[in-house]
């Protein structure tokens, strides 16, 4: 601002406005979306005086932000506490519809675990939002209904439309060519996203979720290298993304990748690497590909699991999951430190967790400090050698109870709790490269480092190394958990994030020189 003011404020469906604050002389508008030139969460209009301003795009903005590190880091420092605000203040978009319905709590995940500001309105606890459905002539079928800043109405909307009206897909992917398309936005695509982007690689990230992946659900780590009171996943996945915006990667979500085709084809000779199908609109293209989809959850083989999935059943404890469960007994299921870290989230917010385990103990796959804050919790109960055996409830309606077996006594017991957290194991996301060719060991992960002569790169001293990250496919890496034989901890796919750059360059060098 260079001169007058900028008045900033928000507006929500049932028309009320507030401020959030005035910009003068000096002043720098704008929040975290503008680095990626998406659209803006609250509304400004010129003070009374008027005002006089010198504007920047996406583009510039970055320039500004990595060009000068003090200035960047307070207009970093800014924009991070901007979009805290305004997701602690329910700016942004309004979703409208019952709390605890699974496709309210579906679009609040979403929502969250992308770091968008969001209100929730439920007609059964706010006239107001009741008048305004009955108003607009809303059917429950069509709820939740979702109000966009813009003001467009989003009847019972899916993921992608929402992120269309958010500006998250950027509308022209298939415009260029990058350098590198990173398959995955957990902590490994994240910190390949951030190395190779920071060193001037073109760089484009699709997930078909949300940043930060099974990380990006753990409510607090603490063991992670250099944040020695903790860190929730959230938090630290909001911090990479941001992160890689700042040096220019491009972010999709959700974007979800059907197939990889290698090499240039008729239609585009002149682009030399991967073709990239995606869900929906035209193929993308880049020179380097890095897989790092991930693992998710295994699912426990009880016939009626799906139907109360959403309905009591979830895959990751949050803020929104412990308030359907506030002061009510809950089941953890899983003996790692996700199963962990969610029975002490939990335990601060229920009346009782019970973390059913398989094995014998605790510390046959937690580590430590998380199993002594269990065993300190005077509200949870660990259960070894124990099955969850059934989910009772109505098709299509809330979970009602469970049953239980333990190994010792084979006994079956019932429980009236009706809520589950299931942390069973990792199966890894590689059911999209069954029609690729890129190799895969028995359980899915993908196999790296296994063709010497052509995982290979020449180095300026002559010097020819391993390209131990590279797949089966030249050209194709694979980092993180989705990578057979890698550690499943977040430090270790970071770390392989960052290595995969120095890679990506070698491999690049290789295909501009025209290398076989």
């Amino acid at each position: 601002m260079l001169s007058g003011s900028i008045e900033v404020a928000k507006r929500d469906p049932l028309g009320h406005t507030s401020a959030i604050t005035t910009h003068g002389p000096g002043e720098l508008t704008g929040e975290i979306s503008q680095l990626a030139g998406g659209p803006s969460l609250a509304q400004g209009r010129a003070g009374a005086q008027g005002a006089e301003a010198v504007p920047f795009d996406s583009a510039q903005l970055r320039t500004l932000v990595v060009s000068t590190a003090e200035i960047g880091e307070t207009i970093m420092r800014a924009f991070i506490l901007r979009r805290v605000f305004l997701i602690e203040s329910g700016a942004g978009l309004v979703l409208l519809g019952k709390g605890a319905a699974p496709d309210t709590v579906r679009l609040q995940n979403f929502l969250r675990r992308n770091g968008v500001p969001y209100t929730l309105l439920d007609p059964e606890e706010k006239s107001d939002a009741a008048h305004l459905i009955e108003r607009l002539g809303i059917t429950k079928a069509e709820l939740p209904l979702a109000v966009c800043p813009d003001g467009t109405l989003l009847r019972s909307p899916r993921e992608r439309a929402l992120a269309r009206c958010l500006g998250l897909l950027p509308r022209f992917l298939a415009d260029r060519s990058y350098d590198v398309a990173v398959v995955g936005a957990g902590p490994a695509g994240l910190a390949t996203a951030v190395y190779a982007a920071s060193e001037g690689l073109s760089v484009l990230v699709l997930d078909a979720r949300a940043f930060g992946g099974q990380a990006g659900a753990s409510a607090r780590i603490e063991n992670y290298l250099g944040f020695p009171t903790g860190i929730s996943g959230e938090a630290l996945a909001g911090r990479a993304y941001t992160q890689a915006q700042k040096f220019g990667a491009v972010m999709a979500i959700p974007a979800e990748l059907r197939l990889l085709k290698s090499g240039p084809d008729r239609e585009h000779a002149d682009k030399l690497g991967f073709e990239l199908d995606l869900d929906e609109g035209a193929p993308v293209h880049a020179s380097a590909v890095v897989i790092a989809s991930g693992a998710r959850y295994r699912k426990l083989d009880l016939p009626n699991l799906s139907s109360f999935e959403g309905r009591g059943v979830y895959y990751w404890a949050s803020a929104i999951e412990a308030k359907l469960c506030a002061r009510r007994e809950v089941v953890v299921v899983g003996g790692g430190n996700s199963a962990g870290q969610g029975t002490v989230y939990l335990a601060s917010e229920v009346a009782k967790v019970h973390l059913l385990v398989r094995g014998r103990s605790l510390s046959e796959g937690m580590s430590q400090y998380l199993v002594d804050r269990i065993n300190a919790l005077p509200n949870a109960k660990v259960h070894t050698e124990t099955e969850l055996t059934q989910l009772i409830g109505a098709p299509n309606e809330d979970l009602q109870a469970v049953c239980w077996r333990e190994r010792a006594n084979s006994k079956e017991e019932r429980h009236e709790i009706r809520h589950v957290f299931m942390f069973v194991g990792a199966v890894p996301n590689t059911d999209w490269l069954r029609r690729c060719a890129v190799g895969v060991d028995d359980d899915g992960f993908v196999a790296t480092g296994e063709s010497p002569d052509r995982c290979t790169a020449t180095h300026a001293g002559g010097e020819r190394t391993a390209l131990s990250l590279e797949t089966t496919l030249h050209g194709v890496f694979a980092v993180g958990d989705v990578r057979a034989g890698s550690v499943k901890r977040v430090s270790a796919a970071v770390g392989e994030g960052a290595a995969v750059a120095s890679q990506l360059h070698a491999y690049l060098r290789e295909l501009t020189a025209g290398a076989p």
